[in-house]
């Protein structure tokens, strides 16, 4: 099978870059045809300020180019992954004229919010969930806190909301959970045209000794990411274990400041996954402290195939991934009394971060690993062929789906 995978990158690398390039190798691993077309937010500056949002919503490039590489490339299938703001969905347009399907990776709430997050003032936020117009987005400028950005970004919503595109120009949606999923339906996603599809670890890190007594926080440093709520946890309760923060963003100046300040608090920066991984394999436990409703958590499968127990907040995909006292615990969103207790109950009893550990590398073997996500996304691929009508590849020849 040929895939064409479109990827509008981030100027800073995140989840859904590695997930990208992950799935891409997969892909190849098993034999296919992966032909990317990879487009670079760090391009936006050479672009005139006006033109942006209207690229934002219609981009001829795009179209030129992704109906090019189909003919050339023999295409069966295009896995789009992010559009905003350079690939646009006239990618989906470009594919449908070459009647290739479509299958489209849900890593944030785009759709349906503009700042793509669900959260405002550090609080979970779906108040753009349904609604013809994101007025409170654009009200409350959710979107790089410019209202003229987030304007941008709601007139694309709008434009291609009047057009239909995301009930007629996507074959399949692909949704890590079906916590993601249902908000999708929500937000006037076709529920028949949803699959949820959990993202995968790979490589398997393998199980570590944890001998450690420190808690683990790898992530992003920033507000959504609720790492006040964890810094505050310690503040609260000053006699937890050991705090390792892993990470970097725009709050790495307060969590400097913390562990300078507290002698159980240590930052240790941006780290490589291999290192990221051998952290795991020695810590008691890690906390998934996010405040905004995440559609997946990459750290907490990479938690799971290491074996270690994941206390996370109760909203988002982080209640759906973890089971409270199997794989590990819950606590209230952004309640940092709720997450030291916590912290305090799983960390003190040896037996349970053991048990739980165990369970979540079940867990990982059973739906986390490369290649049970290669059925399941191949699966996909193959259901969306189908339905439209398309052909496709198989062992060298072309069959009808």
């Amino acid at each position: 099978m040929n895939v064409l995978v479109v990827h509008n990158r981030y100027r800073e690398r995140g989840g859904e870059d590695r997930v990208v390039a992950l799935e891409s190798a997969l892909l190849e691993r098993y034999g296919h045809t992966v032909v990317p077309y990879i487009v670079d937010n760090r391009d936006i500056d050479s672009i005139p300020t006006a033109m942006l949002p209207l690229l934002t919503i219609w981009n001829s490039k795009t179209v030129d180019a992704v109906k090019l590489l189909i003919g050339l490339e023999r295409i069966d299938v295009v896995h789009v992954h992010n559009t905003l703001p350079l690939v646009s969905p006239s990618v989906y347009y470009a594919a449908r004229s070459e009647a290739v399907p479509v299958v489209q990776t849900l890593h944030n709430y785009r759709l349906f919010c503009p700042s793509a997050q669900c959260v405002r003032n550090e609080r979970p936020c779906t108040s753009c969930l349904g609604a013809d117009v994101p007025w409170p987005a654009i009200r409350h400028a959710c979107y790089r806190a410019s209202r003229l950005a987030t304007t941008a970004v709601a007139a694309m919503l709008v434009a291609h909301r009047v057009i239909g595109t995301w009930q007629s120009a996507v074959d399949s949606y692909i949704a890590p959970t079906e916590f993601a999923r249902r908000l999708f339906i929500a937000g006037g996603v076709p529920a028949g045209r949803i699959v949820v599809k959990p993202h995968f670890v790979e490589p398997d890190p393998g199980v570590g000794a944890h001998r450690g007594d420190d808690v683990l926080y790898v992530g992003r440093l920033s507000k959504e990411k609720g790492v006040q709520t964890l810094l505050d946890a310690w503040t609260h309760r000053p006699g937890l274990p050991p705090l390792r923060i892993v990470g970097d963003g725009p709050l790495a100046p307060v969590v400097a400041d913390a562990a300078a300040q507290m002698n159980n608090i240590t930052w240790l920066g941006a780290q490589a996954p291999d290192v990221v991984h051998r952290l795991m394999q020695d810590a008691r436990c890690l906390v998934f402290p996010s405040i905004t409703f995440e559609t997946f958590g990459q750290v907490i499968a990479e938690a799971f195939a290491t074996g270690t127990p994941v206390i996370t907040a109760d909203g988002g995909a982080g209640r759906e991934l973890v089971e409270h006292g199997r794989t590990g615990l819950l606590f209230r969103t952004a309640d940092p009394v709720s997450l030291a207790a916590q912290v305090a109950t799983l960390t003190a009893d040896a037996r349970a971060c053991e048990s739980m550990g165990a369970a979540a590398r079940r867990q990982f073997e059973q739906r986390l690993t490369a290649d049970a996500n290669y059925r399941v996304l191949v699966g996909i691929y193959s259901a969306a062929i189908a339905r439209a009508g398309a052909w496709f590849q198989i062992g060298g020849r072309r069959t009808a789906a």
